[in-house]
């Protein structure tokens, strides 16, 4: 059984840290990153917290091949890409089913 994901970008309050992750439970990974249930990962330093931008895919392969082309990507490319998607930059979290 072949199981979809999640590509997905949080940032900061002041939209200018990045940080890209994939997951299989997005609502979940999410209330994570918000609770800093993990206080020394890069999301609990930063204060990533805001949820602005995400890409359903049907296997979890293409969620993590699409994961590594933005992260390869430069800055601008991640900005370009949340402004097609979300150009307000408003928390998506609540959006989440």
């Amino acid at each position: 059984m072949e199981r979809g994901g999640y590509v997905y970008i949080m940032t900061n309050v002041f939209n200018n840290i990045y940080y890209t992750g994939v997951t299989s439970d997005l609502r979940n990974r999410v209330w994570e990153h918000k609770n800093c249930v993990y206080p020394k990962s890069f999301t609990s330093k930063y204060k990533c917290c805001k949820l602005v931008y995400f890409e359903f895919f049907l296997h979890i392969e293409e969620a993590i091949d699409e994961e590594k082309r933005i992260k390869g990507g430069n800055r601008q490319q991640k900005i370009n890409l949340i402004k097609a998607l979300n150009p307000n930059w408003l928390d998506l979290f609540e959006t989440l089913d």
